[in-house]
């Protein structure tokens, strides 16, 4: 009792509040619909609907008959991803600068000290600005819009005043699918050596490209922290298996991270990432699969009054302006779930402050899925389109 007392008075530090992956709700509206027998179309989240690879299946078939999965590290995949780095890119890694990981809050960890800022683009993948507060780190994000293609720039990087301890870029970005080009990396590069800014290259959806090819940060600047994952192109979100490439200086601190943290990567993704390199035929089909559906939706949501997209240059989003039809995209997208059964993200997510007025569609699904989800949205967003006609709402919220 003493010693509950004793505590009871101490001081307690508050936990630091994150704000919830909206996407995550919509998605567990939608699996509730689901089990009451609705019919249900996927796309809030990003992840293909696709498995693992049909060879990297069949190997983790033999692997659990076959070995115990301990605690392992597998030497021969952080050599096929280093080799991976020559072969697309002509940049030289050493196997041992590859951390096999489960997560991306390694590299933030391993590069920042609490109260650092860390820069970063508005709109952008939620669980960065979140993870970023969760680890006592000062998000600054900027404001990305159609001028910027939603992509940081170095301009915007050298007007920051006093300059961030570190930067995160992503391209293909999420929610967007921006590519950044080859000389704005080169000058974004260029600014954050210049200005002593630790740079982090979000690069996990490399290889999902359809109007120009997304290079790697190490082209540009061999120290930057890269952040890649089995998850998109190698259709594997579930095995939960990605990697950083960090630079010489931090192996030690990240291993000791990664061990630390989570031991090891599962054991049984790991068997089946390393087949999985070699499975391009297939995974080249889902590319194809993907460019289809993106065509499709470049073609279908303008006429339906979504004129306002984000150019999808690479990974497996759209991302559009629904301003003129709501300033809650949250409450917008759970009405189109329960009306129509297609679930979509909320641009809330991406963007805190504009967000409301955009939403996110992910085509990683079949071409048969995102026809019937354009026939079921049509005639909804027409019906919207009237009622926002005969009562315009206050859009404060979205960017114009």
């Amino acid at each position: 009792m003493i010693y509950l007392q004793s505590y009871k008075r101490s001081k307690v530090a508050v936990p630091v509040k994150i704000d919830p992956f909206h996407a995550i709700a919509i998605s567990r509206l939608a699996h509730r619909l689901r089990a009451e027998g609705r019919s249900v179309i996927h796309m809030e989240f990003g992840q293909p609907s696709t498995g693992a690879p049909a060879a990297a299946i069949a190997a983790a078939h033999r692997i659990l008959d076959a070995d115990g999965l301990g605690y392992w590290e597998s030497p021969g995949l952080k050599s096929r991803i280093a080799a991976h780095y020559g072969e697309a890119y002509g940049v030289a890694v050493d196997p041992e600068r590859v951390i096999l990981t489960c997560g991306a809050v390694l590299a933030l960890s391993c590069l920042f000290l609490p109260g650092a800022r860390v820069a970063l683009a508005r709109p952008g993948y939620v669980a960065y600005r979140n993870t970023l507060k969760a680890l006592h780190l000062v998000p600054v994000e900027l404001a990305c819009g159609e001028a910027e293609r939603f992509q940081i720039t170095a301009a915007a990087v050298e007007r920051l005043d006093p300059a961030p301890e570190g930067l995160i870029i992503a391209s293909p970005a999420n929610p967007t699918g921006t590519i950044i080009p080859p000389e704005e990396l080169k000058a974004l590069a260029d600014v954050c050596k210049r200005r002593g800014i630790a740079l982090v290259s979000d690069e996990i959806y490399h290889g999902l490209s359809y109007t120009r090819p997304a290079e790697t940060m190490l082209q540009h600047a061999p120290n930057a922290l890269v952040v890649n994952s089995f998850s998109k192109y190698f259709s594997m979100a579930g095995w939960r298996l990605g990697w950083l490439i960090v630079p010489q200086t931090l192996i030690d601190a990240a291993r000791a991270r990664m061990g630390n943290l989570f031991l090891t990567p599962p054991s049984l993704a790991q068997h089946a990432g390393l087949i999985a390199f070699d499975c391009r035929e297939e995974l080249e089909g889902h590319l194809n699969t993907y460019a289809r559906n993106r065509e499709l939706l470049l073609t279908a949501l303008p006429r339906m009054g979504l004129r306002r997209i984000a150019p999808p240059d690479g990974a497996f989003y759209i991302y559009a302006d629904v301003g003129h039809l709501t300033n809650d995209s949250l409450a917008f997208c759970e009405a189109l779930l329960r009306d129509t059964g297609v679930a979509l993200a909320p641009g809330l997510d991406f963007d805190p402050v504009d967000g409301n007025g955009f939403i996110r569609l992910s085509f990683a699904v079949s071409t048969e899925l995102v026809e019937e989800a354009l026939r079921r949205i049509e005639p909804w967003l027409a019906a919207r389109e009237l009622v926002a006609v005969a009562a315009p709402h206050s859009d404060e919220h979205s960017v114009r």
